[in-house]
């Protein structure tokens, strides 16, 4: 664990944090709140990164993939936290977030859509999640511009969503009225000496600190400065997205809805946001012909009279994708003094409360609760340091 100094009312612990995305800004939030000094610091505008290009969903259940089973336990959580989390960071912005209850569906268009989500069924109310079976008419009932030939799929009313740039904008209000300052569109460089992290430089300026936080999401291995052993092994996972334009007076779909290869999130504005492509291509910011077609037929396939919609936006996002597509939270051996949170994938915007949460405690006092330890950066050094020995 770090090993920070005391704090005082004359001496607050000073917190520099790399990245302010939606990830740095919470976790800045947290530590101002508790009276330590802290400064974020971006080479692009604060949100503007993984923050703006997300969906929102809050999907602990069905979002939960074969092979994550020691993820849940985070994600859930963190979907717990969610309510309370917003109705803090609205009542002290004053701004509203976007944050929609109605529920998520999962819906199959054949019978090998069917067998799958029965899968999934299984296997996820096995891990504890809140989830139903629901025929056809069921279906419908609930979304009636859903294609008839749905034949049935998955409920999970506590899967819910929040309008991610909305909270952006948010944070970025709660900070200015703690006077927390953002340095944004500046050159960032970790800065180290004695074998501890010391601070940050923006230039030839250096911004001492006690504690420094790399959160820069898929940015985090790419900042200078940090040394080899304590970079963290996170790259960018491109994805393409985009938004129609629905009648806000008399939306085609009201819940978050999960059909074969796409998913369908509702705004209160009437914009209905289709994503997204997974594609390994690096930074690579390019939106293709074939990445629009895949999410248009695939959401017109689920809900046909997007036909008539207009096409409002279309951007490339990069999910911070770890090797174990789990996050790294926490202190490094290799270097004292730098705290990671990054690596959050396609989780992000679900596991905002509890990586502020986890990583302000870690900060604050020095340990990191048990339901952050399993995520420790260091989980990837553990068997090269066997076979070493």
């Amino acid at each position: 664990m770090p090993n920070t100094p005391a704090r005082t009312a004359v001496n607050p612990l000073r917190v520099a944090i790399i990245g302010a995305g939606i990830m740095g800004m919470s976790i800045a939030w947290r530590v101002a709140q508790a009276g330590a000094a802290v400064a974020l610091f971006d080479r692009h505008r604060a949100g503007s990164g993984a923050t703006h290009a997300a969906a929102g969903m809050l999907a602990a259940g069905l979002e939960g993939e074969p092979g994550e089973e020691d993820l849940h336990p985070l994600c859930d959580a963190s979907q717990r936290l969610w309510p309370d989390f917003a109705r803090e960071l609205a009542a002290e912005s004053g701004l509203e977030l976007g944050y929609r209850d109605e529920g998520t569906l999962s819906v199959a268009l054949s019978r090998d859509d069917a067998t799958r989500l029965r899968h999934d069924l299984a296997r996820l109310t096995a891990l504890g999640c809140d989830l139903a079976w629901a025929d056809s008419r069921e279906l419908r009932r609930r979304e009636p511009y859903l294609n008839p030939a749905v034949v049935g799929g998955l409920i999970s009313p506590r899967d819910h969503q929040v309008d991610n740039r909305m909270v952006a904008r948010a944070l970025i209000e709660v900070l200015g009225r703690r006077g927390v300052p953002v340095h944004q569109d500046v050159p960032v460089a970790l800065a180290t000496a004695g074998g501890r992290a010391v601070g940050v430089r923006t230039g030839d300026r250096l911004h001492e600190a006690d504690v420094v936080v790399l959160a820069a999401g898929a940015w985090s291995a790419e900042v200078d400065g940090v040394p080899p052993l304590a970079r963290p092994p996170v790259r960018p996972c491109k994805g393409q997205m985009m938004a129609l334009g629905m009648d806000p007076a008399a939306p085609l779909l009201n819940h978050v809805v999960w059909g074969p290869g796409i998913y369908l999130v509702p705004r209160r504005d009437g914009r209905l946001i289709l994503g997204a492509t997974v594609e390994e291509k690096g930074f690579d910011a390019t939106l293709t012909a074939g990445g629009m077609l895949s999410l248009l037929h695939a959401a017109w396939r689920a809900l046909p009279g997007i036909e008539e919609l207009p096409v409002l936006e279309s951007w490339v996002g990069f999910r911070p994708r770890a090797r174990d597509d789990a996050p790294l939270l926490g202190p490094t051996a290799a270097l004292d003094g730098l705290i990671h949170a990054s690596g959050h994938h396609r989780n992000g915007i679900l596991l905002t409360p509890a990586t502020a949460d986890l990583v302000a405690r870690c900060i604050l006092d020095g340990t990191m609760p048990e339901l952050g330890r399993r995520y420790s950066p260091d989980r990837f050094a553990r068997p090269a340091a066997k076979e070493a020995s």
